[in-house]
């Protein structure tokens, strides 16, 4: 009798490994468990953020809703872009890179527990109370100074590059904790240095790409996998997907608890569900990592872009969350406004994925203006609806059909468009 013994992985010691410079043209590279489970924290963050959006958006604050949700989104996803990137480029996924991307993982809890200061203090007219925001922030830009200091010892070919991270991202959290200590009280001082610590945090991956290839460097800045940052990229949105989902069951919640199941609940369920089937369906026809890895530099507006995309797409959670205050009698800006919560998130993240698309391939497509105006069609025949007192189940189901023009013009002939596209490039 012959006995089946199944084979089993050799034991793995995370022992400390030189921080060098990874494979960019690594086959097979995917996302490792440690990125997973660092992603994990922002989806607390994402819930902090959509949430405050959805409460101010029902009152009618809707100009304190925006700006505390861009302020919040810009550092929540600007924290996981540098890590992104420097996973892909460097990740030795020893002890020491784990516990480091661990005090990551606390800063991003710390930032999302503050979030609900910044939304209340820019809606009360005072200073902008970001005192835990940026703690919890600094928290993570220190933890990746220690990460670059370790590639800027142990890799002499990225030392240079690692060198320049270091000090404007050290410079940048320097500034954040003057303005901490400062406590600056003018509205439009205040702004204007946080805008300018922003442009800090920004320019340091651009110098140092620019810098390395002054010097020959054929990676333009790091050695980042494309194939792997599209996929990173991608899994983010669907974190950001989950709040739609996540406003879905709020409204619906709030809706079955006052009046039951009705037509409204489904329709809701149906219109929720599908516009993140929708988005998400949309969002990975991109072919990113295929031109990525042909043209790296065009990296950068295809992921500074993607700061707005991922704010767009939370935010059409938020959209959704407001109904169920509508439906619990504690939303102000009646049906037209509920429908807008939703409909102008998914407008952005039309035109920023089209935009996104024609930088990416610098060309515009005849094809994806007639797609984007039938998304917009869509979005203003729900707003129209609203208007004349159609019921919000059935203006939010129009929403749903917007992203729905996309996959019906993609599956009906479009993919021969992004073939073209991609033979285009090579």
């Amino acid at each position: 009798m012959r006995v089946s013994v199944e084979k089993t992985a050799p034991a793995q010691r995370f022992r400390l490994r030189p921080m060098v410079g990874r494979d960019p043209n690594q086959s097979h590279r995917a996302a490792s468990p440690l990125e997973l489970l660092f992603d994990l924290t922002f989806v607390a963050a994402f819930a902090q953020a959509s949430d405050q959006l959805a409460e101010f958006l029902a009152r009618g604050h809707v100009a304190a809703g925006v700006w505390g949700f861009a302020f919040i989104m810009i550092s929540i996803t600007w924290a996981w872009i540098s890590y992104t990137w420097f996973a892909s480029a460097f990740d030795t996924d020893d002890w020491l890179q784990r516990v480091l991307t661990v005090v990551q993982m606390v800063g991003v809890v710390v930032l999302a527990l503050g979030v609900p200061d910044v939304f209340h203090s820019i809606d009360d007219g005072e200073s902008l109370d970001y005192r835990i925001v940026a703690a919890g922030y600094v928290i993570m830009r220190i933890s990746m100074i220690v990460m670059w200091a370790r590639v800027a010892r142990q890799d002499a070919a990225n030392r240079r590059t690692a060198l320049l991270y270091i000090v404007f991202t050290a410079g940048a959290q320097l500034g954040w904790l003057a303005l901490l200590l400062l406590r600056v009280e003018s509205v439009a001082l205040l702004s204007t240095l946080v805008v300018l610590l922003w442009v800090v945090e920004l320019l340091g991956p651009v110098v140092s790409t620019w810098e390395g290839a002054a010097r020959g460097d054929a990676w333009h800045g790091t050695p980042w996998h494309a194939r792997h940052i599209a996929e990173r990229y991608g899994l983010f949105v669907i974190i950001a997907l989950g709040e739609v989902v996540l406003g879905t069951i709020a409204a619906v919640a709030a809706v079955v608890a006052h009046v039951g199941w009705s037509t409204e609940a489904v329709l809701i369920v149906v219109a929720g569900i599908g516009t993140t089937l929708g988005l998400w369906w949309t969002y990975f026809i991109f072919p990113s990592g295929t031109v990525l890895a042909r043209h790296r530099s065009r990296k950068w507006a295809w992921s500074y872009g993607h700061i707005a995309l991922f704010g767009s797409v939370a935010a059409v959670g938020a959209g959704i969350r407001v109904a169920a205050f509508a439906a619990q009698g504690e939303a102000t800006i009646g049906t037209v406004g509920v429908v807008l919560s939703t409909a102008v998130p998914v407008l952005a993240f039309c035109l920023l994925y089209f935009g996104l698309w024609s930088i990416l391939f610098r060309a515009v497509d005849p094809f994806h203006v007639g797609l984007a105006v039938g998304m917009i069609m869509f979005l203003a025949l729900a707003v129209v609806l609203a208007l004349f007192g159609v019921p919000l189940g059935w203006c939010l189901f129009v929403v749903m059909l917007s992203p729905m023009v996309v996959i019906v013009g993609y599956e009906t002939g479009g993919y021969r468009h992004v073939e073209a596209d991609i033979a285009r490039e090579g």
